[in-house]
């Protein structure tokens, strides 16, 4: 039986550099479910973030009672193309395309919602939750669409609803070494820093950086390459704990070869090996 850990790490030396190790969308799909949750149990991912409109959760929150694990909220406002849609769990008219349910395109889902009605959305999945025993220490976005990436209506609301229920949020706080951070206008780099003074005012716990992979099975072309894009980055963390975040899943309807190979590259023993080289140790929370 596993305890839900401390959300923060009080107790780590100064500059020590920390990482989060989560694996995304549990219960966006069977095989990507029972992936997680293999990977999870056995220490390949130290967290994972939880989709509560997908029609897997009830089964999901029994599993992860009986485990005795809590994982993070994945806030999902939008859904996706390539499996069936999901439904808010509030229903707010503003969150639903015109078949009443989340639409595909995340930046619709951001340009078109009311930030009340994405509230008590967040309410709601929060709720759904508690409801079954599982009380999440931190949040975060399905599809970035709480970000501001597509003009940032949403982040301050998201902020403050994190504040407000003491959750954490998945937000860097340095942006470097996030993938392709370089290419962002100068618009979103200020938005971000203006986000991260909001956070810390507000007491709302942020990763340090962020790693992730921005690639399709196409742009990498083997399993190989994925290992060498993330390796690669490890070195330029920050002090302090970051995250990185990956979907790892099984071969199955709707699931994209690269989560895959996510999948093997968390149990890798290369990759392993490049984390201690790297000076990481691998925690549960940030």
């Amino acid at each position: 039986m596993s305890s839900c850990p401390d959300f923060r790490v009080h107790d780590a030396p100064a500059g020590e550099r920390r990482l989060v190790i989560t694996a995304d969308d549990l219960g966006r799909d069977a095989a990507g479910t029972d992936t997680i949750l293999s990977l999870w149990e056995d220490g390949a991912v130290t967290a994972t973030s939880f989709i509560v409109v997908s029609p897997h959760a009830e089964a999901i929150a029994e599993r992860l009672r009986a485990d005795g694990r809590t994982p993070h909220l994945h806030v999902t406002l939008s859904s996706e193309t390539d499996i069936a849609p999901w439904a808010p769990l509030s229903g707010g008219a503003s969150l639903l395309d015109e078949h009443g349910t989340l639409p595909a395109d995340p930046r619709r889902a951001e340009q078109r919602a009311d930030p009340d009605e994405v509230r008590a959305e967040l309410d709601a999945q929060l709720a759904w939750m508690h409801d079954r025993g599982l009380h999440p220490r931190a949040a975060d976005s399905h599809a970035s669409v709480l970000y501001g990436i597509h003009g940032g209506r949403l982040l301050k609301t998201a902020l403050h609803w994190c504040a407000d229920h003491g959750l954490g949020f998945r937000m860097p706080r340095h942006l470097d070494p996030f993938p392709r951070s370089g290419a962002f206008p100068p618009e979103a780099l200020a938005g971000h820093r203006t986000a991260v003074a909001l956070a810390d005012a507000l007491g709302v716990p942020l990763p340090a950086a962020l790693l992730t992979n921005p690639l399709g099975a196409a742009e990498l072309g083997d399993p190989a390459r994925l290992a060498e894009l993330l390796i690669a980055q490890l070195p330029a963390l920050p002090p302090g704990t970051s995250e990185l975040v990956l979907h790892p899943s099984a071969d199955g309807p709707g699931v994209p070869a690269v989560r895959t190979w996510e999948a093997q590259l968390v149990r890798d023993p290369r990759f392993r090996d490049a984390l201690e080289q790297a000076g990481l140790r691998t925690v549960r929370a940030w």
